[in-house]
This record gives C-alpha cells, sequence and structure tokens, in this order.
C-alpha cells in the first residue's frame, strides 16, 4: 500500500499539472515517472474512499492490463497521426480511468462530495459510486444521465419570463455542479450565451449587491494596499492560466459599477472554459475596487464594494503595479491578463505599460477589433471589392472604434503593400449600396440600432452585426437572420499562445512573443509583413490573422440569411481552427517553442479543450 494522503495538502507541490509560485511546471523527472507508470502493467491508481482511508491500491488484473495496453496502443497510434493528446488543461486524474501520481489527486466522499461542485454529479453517481464513496442514503435511489439532467434543466429555464432569473439558476448551477453548467451551456451555447453574458449580465452587474449569494472570484480593494501578494495567494488554485480583471468603471455602456462589475470576468471566463476549452480551474475572475463615482451606488445598503469616490493618479497606480508584479510572483509570467472594462483614460495606458512585461490583452481594443474585422472581411463576400476599395466611417473613438479602426487599416495595408498612413485615410466615412451595420454597444438597451430599425431603414439592403443578439427579422417576406459580433469567437485565440509555448519559455507581449533584436533580422519579418514597421505592436499579427480564419468560417449559407458570422452552434470547432491559424502563424515566424510541431494543429487545439462530461469515479 502507498498512502496518498499527501493529495490533501493543497500547498503540495506535486500537484498533477501543477505549477509553482514561480510559474514552473512540475519537474521533469516527475513527468518522466508518470509516463513510465501509465504504461506499467501492474500501475497504481487512485481510488477515493473516505478521508481516513485515503490509498492508493495496486490494481494488475489480466482485464486491466489488456485495458492498458489498448489505451498505449491508441496513444502510439495518435502520436504517429501527429496529434498528441495530453492533458495540457489538468483534467481531473482521480475522475478518469488512467493511472496517475498516487500522491497526485484524491476526491472526497458522502455529504461533502455533494457539495463539492468540481466533482458532484447529483443524481448521476452510479451504483457502484454510491457505495464507495458513501453516499447511499444522500441521494434518491434514481441513477440519471448526464443528459437527462442537461434536459431537465432546460426545461425549468424556460418556464423563466425575466432573463435575470434565468442568469440567477444559471449561476446556482455553476456553483451546485460545474460540469453540468459547462454541459448545458456548451449544448445549447446559442440560447444561453445571452443569459451568462451580454444582455443579461449588464442587468446581474447593476444589480449585483442585492442579487449576491457567494464570492466567484477574487477582490483587491485599496484596503490591501501592501498585501496584494497575500490576497491572491488565498485563491486555492495555483494552475491558473488566464485572469480577466476589472476595476468596474466601464462596464459595458452602463458606466461606473464598482465593485459589482465582477459579473463581467464572471461571464467572460465562463465562455473562455465552455466555448475555448479552458480548464475552469485555470481561470480567475478578478475585480480591483479603487472605489466608485456612481452615487446610486454608494448610497444602496446592498452595495458590497468600497463606499468611498474612486481613487484615481499615483494612489490607484500603485495600487496596480502591486497587483501586477504579485501575479507574475505567484502564476509566472506566461498567465495571460485580460484587462476588461476599464475606462478609456485606463485601458491604452495600461496595454501600453505592461504589454512589454506581461501577457496582456484588452478584448475592448484588441478582441472587438479582430471580431469586427473578420466580419467586414466576410462581407466583402456579398458586397464586393476589396476592403481597400471601401472607406468607414466610426460613431465615436472609443476603446473599441479605435481598435478596429487602427487594426482595418493595417490589414488594408499588409494587402496593398501600401504605408499605413496612407490607409488611414481611409477609415472615417462609408457610403454604400448595401451598407454594413455593425451596432455594437452593449447591453442590448444601449444599441445604436435594432435589427428590425436597419433592415427596415435600408428596405432590407443591410449587413447588419450586433454585440447584443437580435431575434430574426422578416422583411418583405424574407427571414434575415443578424450576426452577433462577439468576442467569443476569439477566445481560444487569446489563450492559443499558451499551447504551443514550452512553460520556461519567457512571453513578454500579448499573443505572439516579441522577436528579439537579435533574431528579428534573420527572421526577415519586416521584409514579409511590409505593413508592420518598427513601432507595430506583434499583437496585430494574431489579431489579423485570428480575423482572417474567423471570417473563413462564414458560408455562403450563412450570406444568404443576412448573416456574416458562423453559427454559435459551432463555436468549439470554430476556436479550434482559429487556435491552429494563429499557431500556424507562429510557427511560420518562429516563435512557437512547443517542437517539433503537431502535424494537425486543428486536431491537437481540440485536444487540449476541456470538456464537461462526467468521469467515473473509482
Amino acid at each position: 500500500m502507498i498512502s496518498a494522503r499527501t493529495a490533501a495538502s493543497p500547498a503540495s507541490p506535486w500537484k498533477r499539472g501543477g505549477r509553482s509560485e514561480g510559474g514552473g511546471s512540475s519537474c521533469d523527472g516527475c513527468r518522466t515517472y508518470r509516463n513510465t507508470l501509465r504504461r506499467s502493467a501492474a500501475a497504481v491508481k487512485v481510488r477515493a474512499v473516505p478521508p481516513r482511508r485515503v490509498e492508493a491500491v495496486a490494481m494488475g488484473s489480466a482485464a486491466e492490463t489488456e485495458k492498458e495496453k489498448e489505451q498505449e496502443q491508441e496513444e502510439v497510434e495518435a502520436a504517429a497521426a501527429g496529434v498528441v493528446v495530453e492533458d495540457h488543461y489538468g483534467e481531473d486524474g482521480a475522475a478518469e480511468e488512467v493511472p496517475i501520481m498516487p500522491w497526485a489527486f484524491s476526491v472526497a466522499s458522502g455529504y461533502t462530495l455533494l457539495r463539492d461542485p468540481h466533482h458532484n454529479k447529483g443524481l448521476a453517481f452510479m451504483e457502484k459510486e454510491r457505495d464507495a464513496h458513501h453516499l447511499r442514503g444522500l441521494l434518491p435511489p434514481a441513477v440519471v444521465s448526464q443528459e437527462l439532467q442537461v434536459k431537465k434543466i432546460m426545461h425549468n429555464l424556460r418556464q423563466y419570463q425575466v432573463p435575470l432569473q434565468r442568469y440567477m439558476a444559471m449561476m446556482d448551477l455553476q456553483e451546485r455542479n460545474e460540469r453540468l453548467f459547462y454541459k448545458l451551456l456548451i449544448d445549447n451555447v446559442e440560447e444561453l450565451l445571452p443569459v451568462v453574458y451580454t444582455p443579461t449580465v449588464g442587468e446581474a452587474c447593476q444589480k449585483y449587491g442585492s442579487i449576491f449569494r457567494q464570492p466567484q472570484g477574487l477582490y483587491v480593494s485599496l484596503r490591501d494596499k501592501g498585501k496584494v501578494l497575500e490576497v491572491l495567494r488565498n485563491w486555492p488554485h495555483r494552475n491558473i492560466e488566464v485572469i480577466c480583471v476589472t476595476d468596474g468603471e466601464r462596464i459595458l455602456g452602463l458606466g461606473d459599477l464598482g465593485s459589482q462589475g465582477m459579473g463581467i470576468p464572471v461571464g467572460k471566463l465562463a465562455l473562455y472554459t465552455a466555448l475555448g476549452g479552458v480548464r475552469p480551474s485555470a481561470c480567475l475572475p478578478i475585480t480591483i475596487d479603487v472605489g466608485t463615482n456612481n452615487e446610486k451606488l454608494l448610497n444602496d445598503e446592498f452595495y458590497i464594494g468600497l463606499r468611498q469616490k474612486r481613487a484615481t493618479g499615483e494612489e490607484y497606480h500603485e495600487l496596480i503595479e502591486e497587483f501586477m508584479a504579485a501575479v507574475k510572483q505567484i502564476y509566472g509570467e506566461k498567465v495571460l491578463i485580460q484587462f476588461e472594462d476599464f475606462a478609456n483614460h485606463n485601458a491604452f495606458d495600461l496595454l501600453s505599460k505592461y504589454r512589454k512585461s506581461h501577457l496582456v490583452f484588452n478584448d475592448d481594443i484588441q478582441g472587438t477589433a479582430s471580431v469586427v474585422l473578420a466580419g467586414v472581411l466576410a462581407a466583402l463576400n456579398v458586397v464586393g471589392g476589396t476592403l481597400a476599395e471601401h472607406t468607414y466611417l466610426f460613431l465615436g473613438a472609443g476603446e473599441a472604434g479605435t481598435g478596429i479602426a487602427e487594426l482595418i487599416a493595417l490589414e488594408i495595408s499588409k494587402q496593398t503593400k501600401a504605408p499605413i498612413e496612407e490607409c488611414r485615410k481611409k477609415v472615417w466615412l462609408v457610403d454604400s449600396k448595401r451598407p454594413i451595420i455593425f451596432s455594437l454597444s452593449n447591453p442590448t438597451s444601449h444599441s445604436e440600432c435594432t435589427a428590425e430599425e436597419a433592415y427596415n431603414w435600408t428596405q432590407g439592403r443591410a449587413i447588419f452585426a450586433s454585440g447584443s443578439p437580435f431575434d430574426p427579422v422578416e422583411y418583405d417576406g424574407k427571414i434575415f437572420v443578424p450576426g452577433q459580433a462577439n468576442n467569443a469567437y476569439i477566445f481560444l485565440d487569446s489563450a492559443s499562445v499558451l499551447l504551443f509555448l514550452e512553460p520556461s519559455v519567457s512571453t513578454r507581449t500579448c499573443f505572439l512573443p516579441p522577436v528579439s533584436s537579435s533574431k528579428r533580422k534573420p527572421l526577415g519579418i519586416k521584409n514579409r509583413f511590409s505593413y508592420l514597421d518598427e513601432t507595430t505592436d506583434q499583437s496585430h499579427v494574431s489579431s489579423i490573422q485570428t480575423a482572417e480564419a474567423l471570417a473563413a468560417q462564414a458560408t455562403q449559407e450563412n450570406f444568404d440569411k443576412g448573416s456574416i458570422f458562423p453559427p454559435f452552434a459551432n463555436i468549439r470547432k470554430i476556436s479550434a481552427h482559429i487556435a491552429a491559424a494563429v499557431a500556424a502563424k507562429a510557427y511560420e515566424l518562429g516563435l512557437a517553442t512547443r517542437l517539433p510541431p503537431p502535424r494537425d494543429l486543428v486536431k491537437y487545439a481540440e485536444s487540449c479543450m476541456y470538456t464537461p462530461v462526467y468521469r467515473n469515479y473509482r
């Protein structure tokens, strides 16, 4: 017998897929030993039993030996095809029918298991599992499938007439049964995306104090100044790969919501998992609370944040600086930090300041630009002409508009080899027989116009997309399906760099790492891409690649229905293709370090995606 009791220690550096506070991966020796153990005829497996009797049991039956041989053969065949199916996101090892290190994981039992959202399966626990985990009598006798659970919850959700009630029901499910939550969201993404994110999340943030039940992320406030490192250490997971952080000053189009902006990082990271396949425990939502200038919230007895005016200047930036340093110290240089819904005056400054020292990304500036450029490229299949033959009008010059305008100019420069200064002259006015109308403001109540208005005003000639979803519109006997220019299309692109970089590699810019001055000349990047000058951030390379890959996913069938974006029902396949396109460019430029490259980048990206199906507990 080998004791597995050390698995219960949250500070253990040996956790599967673990990372030390410095950001490094588990040691090569342990990885080699684990791989050897996987191929052993008498492998050691962890069986979850009551905490006092957690132990590893040697299993050496002929049946299991044969099963392991079959598994090994499958791995060999997959490797021969260039698809290495690795546990990149650290799936729950003890819940899989594969051997793991005996001290790597343990599953709780009894009532505690039913209160653990990461492993609870509700009525889906099998008879054998109920015996092994002391669940007899704690559950009704019925054993149901995960599919039936999904059907039941969807039936219940559809009974709610108020979107916020559906949102609250989904959040309750996430806190009760994590895998079922993501299974539900993945299988019904088009129906539930507006529930867990825009537009419903806007109302949820406005009322966050009154509907707050339990924390879903980390809160860093001015009171924590000098102790931010300690605050981050309080989060139970160490293998963080994506952080979504907001200061709540510009939540969607709703303005300053202070600490109640937490709903945005929570919802955004739920989509990272459901749409991009990032493991839930690798995601960390954070709200930096520096106060709020929203008088209504300051006078609201249910407000959950600091009751003071918003800090600015040196006080604000000192807290941000301490936060960024603490993130790097605990989670390493490879963790992706997404700045979300910061006000314009801070958003551009923070992105510029930290892009050389951290892996940073601003969804409003860069993510929206990629999605809109993809929509414009796809729309050209309908209206005809090249990107350079059109001119573009933007209403306002905020984060999204500025980012979109610059990316369109860069794409024109790429296609025409013209100087970027000349291409920027195209971006200010548009007049077309079939106007391309992107009504991007969120939530729906803040949209510049509705889909129905766009089609009616243009006699059905508009090519329409919006930030929030709109129902299909009938005009002159034809059904138009509005597209949704949703940044969720490119979430896996945001994290795809993590799939193709070795853990020891320092990553210094958004999406694609920079090329050092010593390497720039041999790679010939400037010669290959005349549209990039020395001052252009290489994140634009990834953004353009993302936009082109997304546009390529739109089909003639989509165009015939008036939609320029592919349906969200295929979002995970779309995400895999986009990630593969970004990776291909990284390999072309010599920036990817996971060598040799997988033969099939799409299949490799798919193999790394988190899947929320239940595991069998032993």
